[in-house]
């Protein structure tokens, strides 16, 4: 394969995956997709990313085509705030235990399944969830959901290298 053939199909590649960080920085703990994101973008430029505010029929606009796609949200579950949860959304609907901190009536669990019933959810779709602990108006993540995010970034990350075209 020649160099620009090489480049090519990296290219390729890239489109083929995408980053989507979930969230509104001035709801406190609910910017915790975004915050994954912008590590993510300092760590790995060349990652494909996009910062969404959670709007279920954006989401699935954003993620039509791609074979290999992470979304990182803040959840509300009862675990400890600052657990990073993992789901295969590709493989199981979404928890319904699980409570988003969109204010969208239309969110990501809702697009997830939308997407599965018209045939167009990702081949990879993969979740990982920040629990959260304040979601009041307000800028800044809590201590407990800020250590968390080089953790979730780092295993986004992985998430990448694992599933690499």
């Amino acid at each position: 394969m020649s160099t620009g053939e090489g480049r090519r199909q990296r290219a390729r590649n890239m489109e083929a995956r995408l980053v989507i960080g979930i969230g509104n920085t001035m709801r406190r703990d609910d910017g915790a997709g975004h915050a994954v994101v912008r590590a993510i973008r300092a760590s790995a430029p060349d990652v494909p990313v996009l910062l969404a505010g959670g709007d279920g029929a954006a989401l699935l606009e954003a993620w039509r085509g791609a074979q290999l796609v992470i979304v990182v949200d803040a959840i509300r579950s009862g675990a400890a705030p600052g657990t990073v949860h993992r789901f295969d959304a590709a493989v199981s609907p979404l928890p319904r235990t699980l409570s988003s901190t969109s204010t969208h009536v239309f969110g990501l669990p809702d697009a997830v399944e939308l997407s599965r019933t018209l045939g167009t959810l990702p081949q990879r779709l993969i979740v990982y969830g920040i629990e959260g602990a304040e979601f009041a108006a307000g800028e800044g993540l809590s201590a407990q959901v800020q250590d968390a995010v080089p953790r979730a970034a780092a295993g986004v990350l992985a998430e990448l290298e694992r599933h690499d075209p």
